[in-house]
């Protein structure tokens, strides 16, 4: 078997254990939790639907808190792999650019100014703080000779988060009320997400899922440098633009309908990168994949290991990939 047809196969058989992987963890999203039902009672609600307790939690509850999962793991990991590429920085995730935390003053202003203090509410300030956030960080690093470089984007958005953060503990530390309600978003939960949620991030996701598709060759070339791909005959302005773009719709959505889960973005594209190697072309789509894989089965673990309550999201997802990436640095798994 030649070594270009080793790889197709590894790439196509990664891709499919995803594929299953995912609809495991979507599954166990259904039935397990603090009423545990069994996997034939959610096919049923899920096929027939009906009227008894168990059709309506998964119906009512699970069903919606499962999408969501599905679309905020999906776009933190498209996100940390653009990211990851635009930068060309193995350490970059969304929060690079400013885009969690221009989310978070977004959903501060809300609560403590506009007087919303509802999670639909939430989502148009946070999307809104995410985008104008990532703008200025562009502004910022396109200035000078040389455009917004890998370095000069990093650093414009390093300057942009402290900003942002010293904006966010001064609001936060005379709105005492504030505080109460910011934290429990802040931590990052899928919980409590309700179908009015799903309906308003989907359309963006879309978006951000077309453009970050359009740059995926892009990056590819970006990786060998700006001067090299400039000479492959890429943009290498509108791929960053392009990319930029499409990073900030979808962690703008996630973190807004979530909070700002962390991690995704950062472990997904190694995981993925060193499953079916560096073509963006197979690594966003199985990131696409292993992000809500991970997200859910976080989601999953954080309902039943402190029983009846619960651990966000956004706190067992670092417990659960923190071991996945130390494991690939160990043996040097994750590409350069």
């Amino acid at each position: 078997m030649s070594a270009r047809r080793a790889l197709a196969v590894r790439r196509i058989g990664w891709t499919a254990a995803a594929v299953v992987a995912l609809l495991v963890a979507a599954l166990l999203s259904f039935a397990v939790g603090a009423r545990s039902i069994a996997p034939s009672a959610v096919f049923d609600a899920l096929l027939n639907g009906g009227t008894s307790d168990d059709a309506r939690v998964v119906t009512e509850m699970r069903v919606p808190r499962t999408l969501i999962a599905v679309m905020v793991g999906a776009a933190l990991a498209l996100a940390g792999t653009v990211t990851q590429g635009i930068t060309r920085n193995p350490i970059a995730d969304p929060a690079i650019l400013g885009i969690s935390q221009g989310a978070s003053v977004g959903v501060v202003i809300a609560i403590a100014f506009a007087g919303t203090h509802t999670l639909g509410g939430y989502i148009w300030f946070g999307f809104v703080g995410a985008a104008l956030a990532s703008v200025a960080v562009y502004a910022i690093a396109s200035r000078g000779r040389g455009g917004a470089t890998p370095v000069k984007l990093a650093l414009g958005g390093a300057a942009i988060n402290a900003l942002l953060a010293a904006v966010t503990t001064g609001i936060l530390s005379v709105k005492a009320a504030t505080l109460d309600e910011f934290r429990f978003w802040q931590v990052g939960s899928v919980a409590g997400r309700d179908a009015e949620i799903v309906s308003q991030v989907w359309p963006f996701m879309v978006v951000g899922v077309v453009l970050v598709a359009m740059a995926a060759r892009g990056l590819d070339a970006l990786a060998l440098g700006d001067d090299m791909a400039t000479g492959l005959g890429q943009n290498v302005a509108a791929i960053r633009i392009t990319g930029g773009i499409g990073a900030t719709v979808l962690t703008g959505a996630g973190v807004a309908a979530a909070g700002p889960i962390a991690f995704i973005g950062l472990a997904v594209p190694h995981i993925a990168r060193a499953l079916v190697g560096t073509d963006h072309r197979w690594v966003l789509p199985l990131a696409a994949l292993l992000g809500p894989t991970m997200l859910l089965v976080a989601d999953v673990v954080g309902r039943v290991v402190l029983p009846p309550g619960e651990i966000p999201a956004g706190v067992t997802t670092a417990l659960i990939g923190v071991p996945f990436l130390v494991a690939l640095v160990r043996r040097k798994a994750v590409p350069a």
